[in-house]
């Protein structure tokens, strides 16, 4: 994670920030890289971070992936069961189970969308990503959030890398050297906007 604690926080709590300017016509969601062994320095920093807009009176709503993951298994009375069941039950079996409880497009994305369309939000926060891999991709989400959607900026953490090619293409890599370029994300301009949350500077 290039940007610090106090650099993020003065990124988010920045009025500028929060009134979307500088965007133009584009989503406001923005892409925070962090190394893949800094997991619990990520969580550290989000959680200092959550404290320190909400002291200032900054509404943030925060989405735990792997949390909405197991909400919607413990509702559904599957929870126990896919716990129990995850040492037998091939991936392929138990991608199957999950997609029948908790489809990311049907269940998933609509409980996103719910808790980050609160008309009191200033700024959504989205982590977890990783806990959540390969069950629910990150291009998933951001292809599902729509720009009608977004009042406010969502910013997503995510364990890998975000380069973007001269060709106008952008990357997302999750856990970075760990997963094979094949096996990363990529997408053309036209459908993938996010901004890379590193690179963001508020003018003074």
């Amino acid at each position: 994670m290039k940007n610090s604690q106090e650099q993020l926080f003065q990124i988010l709590s920045h009025p500028d920030f929060l009134a979307m300017k500088g965007l133009a016509n584009e989503v406001p969601i923005f892409i925070q890289t962090y190394h893949t062994g800094d997991e619990d320095k990520m969580e550290q920093t989000v959680a200092a971070i959550i404290a320190r807009l909400r002291k200032e009176g900054i509404s943030v709503a925060v989405v735990d992936l792997l949390d909405m993951v197991i909400d919607l298994l413990s509702s559904a009375g599957r929870l126990d069961r896919a716990i129990e069941s995850e040492s037998a039950m091939s991936k392929r079996k138990m991608l199957e189970m999950l997609n029948n409880v908790a489809d990311p497009k049907t269940r998933l994305i609509p409980r996103l969308s719910q808790i980050i369309g609160a008309p009191d939000i200033k700024v959504s926060l989205i982590k977890g990503v990783g806990h959540v891999y390969p069950f629910l991709r990150t291009h998933t989400i951001l292809e599902s959030l729509q720009p009608a959607m977004m009042k406010h900026p969502v910013v997503m953490f995510f364990p890998g890398e975000y380069t973007h090619e001269e060709s106008g293409a952008s990357q997302l890599r999750l856990f970075g050297p760990l997963i094979d370029p094949p096996q990363s994300h990529r997408f053309t301009k036209p459908y993938y906007r996010a901004f890379n949350l590193d690179h963001y500077r508020i003018n003074q």
